[in-house]
């Protein structure tokens, strides 16, 4: 991550409390929800220990409030808010792209994901990989992307699959439907 000085903010929203660290080219990370500030600001802070605590830009105010809002089952577009990240292996920030694209409830595969890419099923592991490692969540929406047959997959925030499950029923998609198909209106946790 450079040089570049770290500022982040942990705030609550309907699903818990989210943290958020940026520097002066964008957001650089990102933590789900968890119970309590203090569990968010630890995950946040292993990640970027020497970063500060501070108020938010307007920018990361608007993305925050962007959050709130998704946590609150609203549609939200988190593609306009830059991202920082540096230090990220070329073709993860291919991966990172193309999963980015995905909009408020579409959904894909590991798989498809990589075709998409032109690189072929094999690399869905690559894919599976970037999506663990993704440290955005949500502003590059790694819950959209699937295991093959549409099931649930792996997911590395706290609540782990349920997480995953829970996000994407905001965005009213339902898994046991085993489609991926744009959503309707959703719910809240």
């Amino acid at each position: 991550m450079g040089q570049a000085m770290h500022r982040y903010f942990i705030f609550e929203t309907a699903a818990g409390f989210c943290g958020i660290a940026w520097n002066d080219v964008g957001i650089t990370r990102f933590q789900l929800p968890t119970g309590t500030l203090e569990a968010t600001e630890r995950l946040l802070l292993r990640r970027l220990p020497s970063s500060e605590a501070s108020e938010p830009t307007p920018v990361i105010r608007a993305a925050v409030e962007a959050v709130r809002h998704y946590f609150e089952g609203r549609e939200v577009d988190f593609s306009g808010f830059a991202v920082d990240l540096q230090g990220q292996d070329e073709f993860f920030l291919r991966i990172y792209a193309a999963a980015r694209a995905l909009r408020w409830g579409q959904t894909t595969t590991y798989g498809g994901l990589a075709k998409e890419l032109g690189v072929g099923p094999e690399a869905a592991r690559d894919v599976g990989q970037a999506m663990a490692k993704n440290p955005v969540s949500l502003i590059i929406p790694c819950h959209r992307v699937l295991a093959a047959g549409g099931k649930i997959g792996g997911f590395s925030a706290p609540g782990g699959s349920t997480t995953k499950t829970r996000m994407l029923e905001l965005e009213g998609v339902h898994l046991e439907e085993q489609q991926a198909k744009p959503a309707q209106q959703s719910f809240g946790f």
